[in-house]
C-alpha cells in the first residue's frame, strides 16, 4: 500500500516536472566562458567540454518534456547584479538567481532538439537583435518633442520608417527578400552604428510571411537614422525564378531614394576595407532601386 502511494507520488512530481519551463543561461563566447573561469565554484575549465555536458543538459530536459529556452550568461552583467543585490557572485545559487532573475527576462531561443553548434549562433544573433533594438528605442526615446512643430520625434520618425519599409516591401513585388538596413545615428557628439535585417516571402497574391521581431527592429533602425539625420540606407536580395537581383536604397533627408544600377554594383563589387574592386556574384543582377513614394507626396 505505502509503495503504490509512493509510485503514485513520484508520478505526480514527473508530471508536475512536465509542465515546469526552464531557462538555462548559456556562455555561448569563449572569452565570456573565460572571464568565468576566476571564480572557484565554476568547476568547467574548457570551453568545448562545457558546451557538450549543456547538451546533455538540455537533451535530458526535453526527453523529460521540459519546455526549455536558452538565454546568454553575461559575465559583466552578473557581475554588477551581484552588486546591486548583495549577492557572492562565486557561487552556483547566485547564478542561478541571476539566470531566474536577469537572463530569463533578455532574449531567449527555444530548444528543440537543435546541436549545440546550430543553437548557439541563433542564440547570439538574437541577442545581437535584442539590443540593437534596445539601444535604438532608447535613443529615439530621448530626442524629445520637435522645436518647432512640438511633435514627438520619435514617434514621428518611427511612424515615417514603418511606412518606408511597408512601401519598399511592396514596390519590389512577390518573391523572397532579404533586407539590410544600416544607418548611423548621432546621439550628440557621438556617433552610433546600427544594422538590422529582415526576410520576407511575397507570393503573387500580395501575402506577406515576414518576423515581426525582425520587421520590428530593422523599422527602428532606420527610425533612428531619419530621427538624427543620420546616413545609411537599406540593401535588398531577392529571389525568384532562379535567379537573384539586388536593389539599393540611400537615407537622406528622412526618406529612402532610390540608387542607380551603377550604384548599386559598386556598392555590392568592391571590397568595404581595401576600396579594391571584387568580382561580381554569379547569378546576380545589379539593378537600381525602385522610388518608394514619401508620406507627403501620397497624402497630397
Amino acid at each position: 500500500m505505502a509503495q503504490t502511494r509512493s509510485r503514485k507520488q513520484l508520478s505526480a512530481r514527473r508530471a508536475l516536472r512536465r509542465e515546469t519551463p526552464s531557462t538555462v543561461a548559456v556562455l555561448a563566447e569563449e572569452s565570456d566562458f573565460a572571464a568565468m573561469r576566476r571564480y572557484k565554484s565554476f568547476i568547467f575549465d574548457d570551453h568545448q567540454s562545457y558546451l557538450r555536458q549543456l547538451e546533455g543538459l538540455l537533451r535530458a530536459l526535453a526527453a523529460q518534456g521540459v519546455h526549455t529556452r536558452i538565454a546568454l550568461f553575461d559575465p559583466a552583467d552578473y557581475e554588477e547584479f551581484c552588486t546591486v543585490e548583495q549577492l557572492d557572485p562565486d557561487t552556483p545559487a547566485s547564478r542561478s538567481r541571476y539566470t531566474a532573475e536577469v537572463a530569463a527576462a533578455g532574449a531567449t531561443v527555444a530548444y528543440q532538439g537543435q546541436p549545440i553548434d546550430r543553437l548557439m549562433p541563433r542564440l547570439l544573433h538574437t541577442a545581437e537583435r535584442e539590443r540593437t533594438w534596445e539601444r535604438a528605442t532608447q535613443l529615439l526615446a530621448g530626442l524629445g518633442p520637435c522645436g518647432c512643430c512640438g511633435q514627438d520625434i520619435g514617434h514621428a520618425s518611427s511612424e515615417r520608417a514603418a511606412r518606408a519599409v511597408a512601401g519598399l516591401i511592396e514596390s519590389v513585388g512577390p518573391g523572397r527578400h532579404h533586407l539590410v538596413c544600416s544607418v548611423t545615428a548621432a546621439d550628440g557628439p557621438v556617433d552610433l552604428p546600427f544594422a538590422a535585417m529582415l526576410h520576407v516571402e511575397a507570393d503573387d497574391e500580395g501575402e506577406l510571411q515576414l518576423s515581426e521581431e525582425e520587421a520590428l527592429v530593422l523599422t527602428t533602425v532606420l527610425a533612428a537614422g531619419i530621427a538624427t539625420d543620420g546616413p545609411g540606407g537599406i540593401v535588398l536580395r531577392t529571389s525568384r525564378d532562379g535567379r537573384e537581383v539586388v536593389r539599393g536604397w540611400q537615407l537622406n533627408d528622412g526618406w529612402l531614394w532610390p540608387l542607380t544600377e551603377a550604384e548599386v554594383f559598386t556598392a555590392y563589387c568592391t571590397d568595404a576595407t581595401t576600396g579594391e574592386p571584387v568580382p561580381p556574384e554569379p547569378g546576380v543582377d545589379y539593378r537600381p532601386g525602385i522610388p518608394v513614394p514619401r508620406p507627403e507626396d501620397a497624402d497630397h
